[in-house]
């Protein structure tokens, strides 16, 4: 299978990164989210459509691992207002679909105080493969200052009580990252 791949943390490589963001693996192989770009549906309730059939894929590959992490817009490379406050919001990729209880949480590093790190709370998408956590700071918060800049690490995820397991063989979730997956999702600053 020169073309894609049957061990964990590999996609279809024909694929650009973005695209690879839409993929991820079932029991019938890999297929595309419902609603993706690549289909032409424009619905995100529509049934994810196979790309490559490889039978029991998912079983395969093993428990779920993370493939990507990405702050998502307008963070991502921007700036925080403090002033307006608003949301901290992190997706979180993995190469199958995955189940969570409880609420895990994702760390925000703050590069210029430790002590404002910034702990996202889970906020959607068990059953699917992006899991979304989201902090929500009031205008004028004292939980992060004009000039703190923030980026995400390796292995910012920590259960907290919770689970976060692979839909189809229920095993734990691998939920470690490296750091070039960190260094890939940006930074962002916050100002006043």
């Amino acid at each position: 299978m020169p073309l894609w791949g049957t061990t964990p943390g590999t996609k279809p490589k024909w694929l650009t990164a973005d695209e690879k963001k839409e993929v991820f693996a079932t029991s019938s192989g890999y297929v595309v989210e419902g609603g993706s770009t690549m289909t032409g549906c424009g619905n995100p309730d529509a049934q994810p459509e196979v790309l490559v059939a490889i039978g029991e894929l998912a079983k395969t590959l093993g428990s779920a691992l993370i493939t990507q992490i990405e702050l998502i817009t307008p963070l991502a490379g921007g700036t925080f207002d403090k002033s307006d406050g608003g949301n901290i919001s992190v997706r979180v990729r993995f190469n199958e679909q995955v189940d969570v209880t409880g609420t895990p949480n994702f760390v925000v590093n703050n590069i210029t105080d430790a002590a404002r790190h910034q702990t996202c709370p889970y906020a959607s998408g068990t059953g699917t493969n992006e899991l979304v956590f989201t902090k929500t700071l009031a205008g004028g918060s004292s939980d992060i200052n004009d000039g703190d800049s923030l980026n995400v690490i390796a292995d910012p995820l920590a259960l907290n009580g919770g689970t976060i397991k692979d839909k189809t063989t229920a095993e734990n979730a691998t939920i470690t990252s490296s750091l070039t997956i960190g260094t890939a999702a940006g930074g962002f600053t916050c100002v006043a």
